[in-house]
């Protein structure tokens, strides 16, 4: 039913009565959200006026050593999102940034990205006609990045902030992790070409249509917003997204980037709304009076989830910059944070990063590998996005001869 999309309408006027029925004072609920969550963001901008970074911040090394404070834990929480800072060695991501240059340069990235350009909704618009997020998945560094120790070390110590275990068993093992191939960013300066709109990822008008992602969010949708937690893993592994290239039809308990150069406000980097609670207000908004019907505040399939001014305009008041990150630090978020791009790169050097987000070991994510795997092999692009392929014949992409014992295992050449 997900994939029949003439019918989207008349399925989206469906539930939209369903859920009105469901919670008959909805109005009266959203209008009780909306006064707590309007009244967060003005206190998230005026805090950021002041000068508090607010997007929590930690140190690799601290997690190693078992020393993050119970408060920066909850900070997180709160917020949705968190920077680990020195994950890697200064000097080996800056020695990946330039193996990545060396291998996009040598096999001639550029020119076969102009005749794609058309597959690739990514591809810049500059009269230097650069791309600025290159359909590249197999580099060596890209590999590296992802089997690396000290990323699995953070992911699994960020996976334990969510409830895990169930009493049936867990939803998802934190300490393991199966990769989820993606890009990389390389954006030169004075880009404007590449602003995203702030948007949520994973999963669209599913998000009411879906029965799995009714479930994760049944306590708002019955009107008992308060008891919903975000961090549940309960039926996060159970969601069904409809098939798309823009669609990650994995679970990630968050997205995120390892940052290969210094990078912060004004260079065309990340900006969030840090709020967990902001699905809430954007669920509900939805099946407000003054939507139509058959529309879900702009919502359509196999799109980002769009936060607007129009529908969502109290939430982005606490749309945000990240701060400076330096090579090395990595950047993660909640699937349900609004994020965005910057419109335009306004620094001195490219802003460049590996994208590299965390997607624990659960059956829906062990049923993604077997197409991935094959299309790593392969040099394809990852399943995920367009066929691109331009890394089949590629010199110097990575093999399976350069997989660690720990990269084999979250590729799923072997088991755990």
């Amino acid at each position: 039913m997900l994939q029949d999309l003439a019918d989207m309408p008349s399925k989206i006027a469906e539930t939209k009565a369903l859920l009105r029925r469901q919670l008959p004072n909805y109005r009266e609920v959203f209008a009780e959200v909306s006064r707590e969550i309007e009244q967060e963001a003005e206190e998230i901008a005026a805090r950021f006026g002041a000068g508090d970074p607010i997007v929590p911040s930690v140190v690799y090394q601290d997690i190693v050593d078992g020393r993050v404070s119970p408060g920066i834990a909850a900070a997180i929480r709160r917020h949705g999102c968190a920077i680990v800072r020195s994950v890697f060695p200064r000097e080996q991501v800056t020695a990946w940034d330039r193996e990545l240059l060396d291998y996009v340069t040598r096999n001639n990235y550029v020119e076969k990205a102009k005749a794609k350009s058309g597959l690739d909704n990514y591809f810049s618009k500059l009269k230097s006609g650069r791309p600025q997020i290159y359909g590249i998945y197999w580099s060596q560094p890209q590999i590296e990045a992802r089997q690396a120790a000290s990323i699995a070390t953070t992911r699994t110590w960020l996976n334990t902030l969510w409830e895990w275990d169930g009493a049936d068993g867990p939803y998802f093992v934190p300490n393991r992790d199966c990769t989820y191939a993606d890009r990389i960013r390389q954006r030169e300066p004075g880009d404007n070409t590449l602003g995203l709109s702030p948007h949520v990822d994973g999963g669209t008008i599913e998000r009411w249509i879906d029965e799995g992602y009714r479930h994760v969010y049944r306590h708002v949708f019955s009107g008992e917003w308060r008891k919903h937690n975000p961090w549940a893993g309960e039926g996060r592994t159970e969601t069904h997204e409809i098939p798309s290239p823009a669609v990650c039809q994995m679970f990630r308990t968050y997205q995120g980037w390892t940052a290969l150069t210094q990078q912060g406000p004004g260079d065309g980097t990340l900006r969030l709304v840090p709020m967990i609670n902001a699905m809430t207000y954007m669920l509900l908004r939805a099946i407000q009076d003054d939507t139509p019907d058959d529309d879900l505040c702009g919502a359509e399939a196999g799109r980002a989830l769009l936060a607007s001014e129009k529908w969502h305009g109290p939430l982005l008041k606490a749309l945000i910059p990240i701060p400076v990150v330096q090579p090395g630090d990595t950047v993660w978020w909640h699937p349900d944070v609004i994020h965005a791009v910057e419109n335009e790169h306004r620094g001195s050097g490219y802003s460049s990063v590996i994208y590299i987000g965390s997607a624990p070991d659960c059956a829906k994510n062990r049923k993604y590998l077997p197409n991935q795997r094959e299309a790593f092999l392969n040099g394809r692009s990852a399943p995920d996005f367009a066929a691109e392929d331009y890394e089949v014949e590629f010199e110097g992409r990575a093999a399976e001869a350069d997989l660690s014992p720990l990269g084999r295992k979250q590729m799923g050449f072997e088991s755990w």
